[in-house]
C-alpha cells in the first residue's frame, strides 16, 4: 500500500527563495519608474 508523505514542508523555503528574487526586481522596477518620471515628466 502507500505510506503517507514524510517530505518536509518546503513552503517557507519557497517563499524565501521567491522573495530573494522578487524584492530586488521590484525595487529595480520602482527605481526605473522614478527615473522615467524624471526623464519624461
Amino acid at each position: 500500500m502507500s505510506e503517507p508523505s514524510t517530505e518536509p514542508n518546503r513552503v517557507p523555503l519557497m517563499v524565501l527563495a521567491w522573495a530573494w528574487v522578487v524584492l530586488p526586481f521590484g525595487y529595480g522596477v520602482y527605481q526605473l519608474f522614478l527615473k522615467l518620471v524624471q526623464l519624461f515628466g
